[in-house]
């Protein structure tokens, strides 16, 4: 599934995926690979622009760090970011429901 596939949810998935601590965007590309049974396969260009608008809506704050000789941005969940997860998923919750209603009737 592509970025598309998941049009308006990948802000929810992404929160998701930091609620369990903190990581790298390619952590968290790998991570939502995983979970999603390799159903997500999420070029870095597609997350780390969410990484970004996630950190200015101040659901997430992001710190440099260096590993292995490498810098890279590291990201964790903030308190409106479990808020923001908590409503994305009720959202998405409703959402399946109707689609399945509409979908099944």
């Amino acid at each position: 599934m592509d970025a598309d596939g998941i049009h308006g949810q990948l802000d929810t998935l992404i929160l998701a995926t930091l609620r369990r601590g903190e990581a790298h965007g390619y952590a968290i590309i790998g991570a939502l690979r995983e979970r999603s049974g390799e159903q997500l396969d999420l070029p870095s260009g597609t997350v780390y622009p969410a990484l970004r608008r996630l950190e200015r809506a101040g659901h997430v704050t992001g710190k440099w760090t260096q590993a292995g000789g490498r810098r890279r941005r590291v990201y964790e969940l903030t308190a409106e970011g479990r808020a923001a997860l908590e409503k994305g998923r009720e959202d998405w919750l409703a959402l399946r429901q109707v689609m399945t209603a509409v979908l099944d009737s």
